[in-house]
């Protein structure tokens, strides 16, 4: 049971930063004149419309479950856009990609600065509770931005890859959006941890702490 309080805690911490991290992307895509995910009812912080079997479920009730509930990951429905009503048609698709993983830095950077000033010695037991989920937040919002930023299609790194790939290097492109999802889900479940001293880093840079 206590296993279970665990993995529910952290699926809704990890939905609200998924979710934060999808409508970024909308934003900036509306920003850049693309109202698509406006029109579909995206831009909003309601997790039902951003859900995702196979992210938001499967994949993180596996890998908590394979992890020995070490570590739980996963992802929401993209939100959609349409590259071409962007205003900026070199750089727009990779603005548009980059909004999710800043997303994610940033709310790492605003609770881990609140780690740096928090009342470790207190003890309340609420302080120290509310301790360790600002640690849970930090940590998965770092892994999400870091994650996102690998350059596997449907993941934004490839938006980033691939606007600044020369044209006769387009058949990368091609071979990576046929195959994105097999080897995202390769990536996931065998190489995974080499993210981990990104993370590490990261989180050590962010809070002051080492994890």
């Amino acid at each position: 049971m206590g296993d279970f309080n665990i993995l529910i805690f952290q699926l809704s911490i990890l939905l609200m930063s998924v979710v934060i991290h999808e409508v970024s992307h909308g934003i900036v895509a509306l920003w850049q004149g693309d109202p698509t995910a406006k029109l579909m009812g995206r831009l909003t912080l309601n997790p039902i419309k951003h859900l995702d079997v196979w992210g938001s479920f499967l994949v993180p009730l596996m890998l908590f479950v394979f992890s020995g509930g070490n570590y739980l990951f996963g992802w929401a429905k993209p939100v959609p856009y349409n590259p071409y009503n962007l205003r900026n048609q070199k750089w727009g698709a990779a603005m548009v990609g980059a909004a999710g993983p800043i997303s994610n830095f940033v709310i790492a950077i605003v609770f881990g600065i609140a780690l740096r000033f928090f009342p470790v010695a207190s003890d309340l037991a609420f302080m120290q509770n509310l301790f360790q989920v600002f640690i849970i937040i930090v940590m998965i919002n770092i892994l999400l931005g870091v994650f996102n930023l690998m350059p596997i299609p449907p993941l934004d790194g490839s938006k980033l890859l691939f606007s600044i790939l020369p044209p006769h290097m387009s058949h990368i492109q091609q071979m990576l959006e046929r195959y994105g999802f097999i080897i995202l889900l390769f990536f996931i479940f065998f190489a995974f941890q080499v993210i981990f001293p990104i993370v590490g880093g990261l989180f050590h840079l962010i809070t002051g702490m080492s994890i």
